[in-house]
């Protein structure tokens, strides 16, 4: 996966792999209230890497709608992943 230019976003890729998963699982960690799974990713290359997940979400009640949203998470170089937004996307 490639930026455009230091520091800029990747193309999103539409197969996870292993380690954005685990990065993912890590973020959302004792997460409660909704479930996230993902359908792409892009990475950012920081201090670390930004992660934005193209997610579908659901609210963890019975019959809830699935929506789309996008699921932020920094990954520090030493460290946990954590969630640093999650945003419903409207249409």
């Amino acid at each position: 996966m490639t930026t455009e230019f230091p520091g800029g976003w990747s193309a999103f890729d539409y197969e996870i792999t292993g380690v954005a998963k685990e990065v993912l699982k890590e973020a959302l960690e004792g997460f409660v209230g909704a479930t996230y799974a993902p359908s792409a990713f892009a990475t950012q290359i920081v201090a670390g890497t930004n992660y934005c997940f193209l997610c579908t979400g659901q609210i963890v009640v019975p019959n809830a709608p699935r929506f789309p949203a996008l699921v932020h998470v920094f990954k520090p170089l030493n460290g946990k992943a954590h969630i640093s937004e999650i945003t419903r996307i409207k249409p």
